[in-house]
C-alpha cells in the first residue's frame, strides 16, 4: 500500500468552528483506491502553516493531497503554498480534476487547483467542497500509482487505459 497524507486547508475548520468533512471524504476516496492514509490533519489558510502541514505529510507518505484554499478568494493560498515545495508541475493532472469538474458545475473553471513533485512524491491539491474533491480525485487516481513508479526511477511505460 502506497502511503498518503491528506490535509484540509481551511480557517474555521482549523480554529474547531466547523466540522471538516472533506478531509474524511478524501481520506476515504483514498483507502478504497489502495492508499494507506497515515496522516490527516487541518492548517489554516496561511501560507506558512500550509507548508508545514505539507512538509509533515511529505515526511510519512509519497502522495500528499490537500483539500482547500484553491478558489479565488483572498484567503485561498494552498496553490501559492505548496507550489513552493515543488520540483516540477503536473499541469495536465490539474487540467483533467477542472475537466472533470466541470462536468457537474461550471464553477470548476474558477478552480486553482495544483498538483507537482517533490522528490519522490506527488502532491495533489484538491477542491474544499466534499463532492468536488472527490471528484476531482477520482479523476486523477489512476495516474497516481503509475507516476510515483515513475518518479522511483521507473522507466517502462504501461498503456492500461486507452481512453
Amino acid at each position: 500500500m502506497l502511503p498518503a497524507a491528506v490535509i484540509t486547508v481551511s480557517d474555521s475548520c482549523f480554529r474547531g468552528e466547523r466540522e471538516d468533512a472533506s478531509g474524511p471524504a478524501v481520506a476515504d476516496a483514498l483507502r478504497e483506491a489502495g492508499f494507506a492514509v497515515v496522516l490527516e490533519r487541518t492548517a489554516p489558510d496561511e501560507v506558512g502553516a500550509i507548508q508545514v502541514a505539507v512538509r509533515e505529510g511529505l515526511a510519512v507518505a509519497r502522495l500528499v493531497v490537500t483539500t482547500g484554499g484553491t478558489g479565488i478568494s483572498p484567503r485561498d493560498v494552498t496553490p501559492e503554498a505548496t507550489r513552493e515545495l515543488c520540483d516540477r508541475e503536473l499541469e495536465g493532472v490539474a487540467e483533467l480534476m477542472r475537466a472533470e469538474g466541470r462536468q457537474e458545475t461550471i464553477f470548476a473553471a474558477l478552480s486553482r487547483s495544483f498538483c507537482g513533485t517533490a522528490g519522490q512524491a506527488v502532491i495533489l491539491n484538491l477542491p474544499g467542497s466534499p463532492r468536488g474533491a472527490v471528484t476531482s480525485l477520482k479523476a486523477v487516481l489512476p495516474l497516481l500509482p503509475h507516476a510515483l513508479k515513475l518518479l522511483e526511477g521507473e522507466s517502462r511505460h504501461e498503456e492500461t487505459d486507452k481512453a
